[in-house]
């Protein structure tokens, strides 16, 4: 991310507000990054991260692995930030083509599409339900095995048990608690990771020793 002096005033803020933690400094950036880009300071006990979230994640980003993500609005938010760094393939459940389902939103058919397809990628659900629930089934049923799940849709039925189930399984993952989140919230999140996962990996990925 480009940073502007006013940018750094608002972190600076944050940091100010949110005081004292028991983040980790990589969890705090995250954190730190959803709350700048919601001005929502609510996210600071919400926000979930499993165990080694944050390094599969970065390792995978490191990979170039796939990443899948549920609505436009996230693969346009993220864009920018990874084909300045690590330049990851990004597919859209709603471009995915499919076969038309009446039991099935679009977005979950297409996610499970696209999870059928590339199953040890990264999933990025900032908005639809149902296609977090979609990849929280392929998960149980051990049809993929994701290096990381961001699940962050906001709402009040429903995102909860979703969310409940992905925190239930084995696989890594960022998400949000409760009835709170949105796209928004999940390009801060994919974000922040990828420029913690560059500093950790970019020289190496620029062939500089």
């Amino acid at each position: 991310m480009e940073w502007h002096v006013t940018d750094a005033q608002s972190l600076a803020l944050i940091d100010r507000e949110v005081g004292e933690h028991t983040f980790s400094p990589a969890e705090y950036e995250i954190v730190r990054r959803v709350i700048y880009a919601t001005a929502d300071f609510d996210y600071q006990s919400l926000i979930r991260f499993s165990d080694a979230a944050l390094q599969s994640g970065a390792a995978a980003l490191a990979a170039r692995t796939t990443i899948v993500v549920d609505v436009p609005m996230v693969q346009v938010a993220i864009a920018s930030t990874i084909q300045h760094t690590f330049a990851n393939p990004v597919y859209c459940s709603m471009d995915a083509l499919t076969r038309p389902q009446k039991e099935k939103t679009r977005a979950a058919w297409g996610i499970e599409t696209l999870a059928r397809r590339y199953p040890e990628g990264i999933f990025v659900i900032g908005q639809s339900q149902t296609a977090l629930t979609a990849i929280a089934e392929l998960i149980e049923t051990e049809d993929i095995r994701p290096a990381l799940v961001i699940g962050t849709p906001a709402g009040f039925v429903g995102a909860d048990v979703a969310k409940d189930r992905l925190a239930d399984s084995l696989v890594p993952y960022i998400t949000i608690a409760g009835r709170k989140g949105s796209p928004v919230v999940a390009a801060a999140i994919v974000n922040g990771l990828v420029d913690l996962a560059w500093q950790a990996y970019g020289q190496e990925q620029l062939g500089v020793s």
